[in-house]
């Protein structure tokens, strides 16, 4: 049996930065593929197809990363809750650069034919398989050793690391695309940030390699045989809705990173460079927010926090597109930002809230398959449906897309109103006078 009082307890800003860092280095991993599928998978690896069904096709493997994740939160959250959350964070860090790298060895259609897209396509499904695990591990490993009354504050320092690796992955690619002629971008300066992606992983490794086991997960005494099995037989109603709850979160940021910077290029003849700094400049000040509004959630309450996300999002979809549609950098940059303060709002709190959710025996697992069920819905389709919609409406203001991005929100909000509250309530009356 395990002895907890053995274990060594991390300062919690170091164990945060730990887990900032690896979420912002598998994240980077997750984008960097997002931002080439907008701007240069379509002509490289789909050329017979039409520009439009290029980009259809690119964002096609671009979700199948998301259809991937939930299959790894049941493979990794079978190892984080079977034999600890640490070891979930090496391995899942480690397929994700992997593979991540391998995307950048792939070669062209030009040169190896239909096989490319397919390599191109399990590339993508194993990244999407390492960050379904990664995700629950770094969020476990903090919520466990972060004290009562300041686990949201602590637990959204992961949540930090997407908005860290967004702005690495795209300002790779933003250098490149200022310092690059089309001709250089198109035929190497593409493979750059893929390639950085290994001298990440192995950064990534040394600051994890010293992370202690979660003392939570040792104080467990009867582990669960099939983590998985548990989930769906006694949770299977709270995997749901959560997953619903979540999906707006997914749509809302890959609507404004992924769909509308193809959308900007390649239907308004907005610059590749402009686009990119509009985006990254939103979701700076995103990640700058996150703590902000988790402790908000630390104060307030989890709950509370997401249906005032969920309802925000729903009011300012429609003057999203529109703003978008001007083309003009300072409007786009206040649309991008409006939805990314909406979503912040929830997703600042989600990693205290869904662990809060389970009990410990199945919380690696039931937290992760819940929040990648949430990609599934609300990540791996809107940048397919939303490209589809934008094209009904040629020369006007993609009214669809902001129509069907409402739509996520309000079935969001519902899935969030039946969801209970979990912050825990502070009882300063039993707190020793010194502490």
């Amino acid at each position: 049996m395990h002895d907890v009082r053995t274990v060594k307890t991390p300062s919690m800003p170091r164990l945060a930065a730990a887990s900032l860092a690896g979420t912002a280095i598998e994240f980077y991993d997750f984008f960097v593929y997002g931002t080439a599928a907008a701007l240069i998978f379509g002509p490289l690896f789909f050329p017979t197809f039409s520009p439009l069904a290029g980009t259809l096709a690119a964002f096609a493997t671009f979700g199948v990363g998301f259809v991937a994740r939930p299959l790894g939160s049941v493979l990794f959250g079978h190892i984080g809750d079977r034999r600890g959350r640490r070891p979930v964070l090496v391995l899942s860090l480690l397929l994700t650069g992997a593979s991540t790298v391998a995307v950048g060895c792939v070669p062209t259609y030009d040169t190896i034919g239909v096989a490319a897209p397919l390599l191109l396509l399990v590339l993508r499904f194993l990244q999407g398989l390492g960050l379904g695990g990664e995700w629950g591990g770094a969020v476990l490993l903090t919520v466990e050793h972060a004290p009562v009354e300041r686990r949201g504050l602590w637990s959204s320092f992961p949540q930090i690391g997407p908005a860290v690796g967004f702005v690495l992955a795209n300002g790779v690619v933003l250098v490149l695309s200022a310092t690059l002629t089309e001709a250089q971008f198109t035929t190497w300066g593409w493979r750059v940030p893929f390639w950085a992606a290994g001298a990440l992983a192995v950064l990534g490794l040394w600051l994890r390699s010293s992370l202690p086991e979660s003392p939570r997960f040792l104080e467990i005494g009867d582990h669960a045989r099939v983590p998985l099995a548990e989930v769906v037989r006694d949770h299977w109603r709270l995997v749901l809705l959560t997953a619903g709850a979540l999906a707006v979160g997914y749509a809302v940021f890959y609507a404004v990173t992924t769909w509308s910077l193809a959308y900007a290029t390649e239907r308004l003849g907005v610059s590749r460079t402009v686009m990119l700094a509009c985006i990254m400049a939103a979701v700076v000040v995103k990640g700058a927010l996150t703590p902000v509004a988790a402790m908000l959630g630390d104060r307030h309450g989890r709950r509370p926090m997401c249906l005032a996300g969920c309802a925000a999002a729903a009011l300012w979809m429609c003057p999203m597109v529109a703003l978008l549609s001007t083309g003009a950098p300072l409007p786009m940059f206040l649309g991008f930002l409006g939805a990314l303060i909406a979503f912040v709002t929830m997703f600042a709190v989600i990693a205290a809230y869904l662990p809060e959710l389970y009990e410990p025996r199945v919380r690696c697992t039931g937290a992760a398959v819940g929040y990648n069920l949430g990609g599934v819905l609300g990540g791996a389709l809107t940048p397919i449906v939303a490209t589809a919609l934008a094209e009904q409406q040629s020369g006007r203001v993609p009214w669809g897309v902001g129509v069907y991005l409402t739509g996520i929100a309000l079935l969001s909000l519902g899935c969030f109103a039946l969801l209970p509250e979990t912050r825990p309530v502070p009882v300063a009356s039993v707190r020793p006078a010194m502490d």
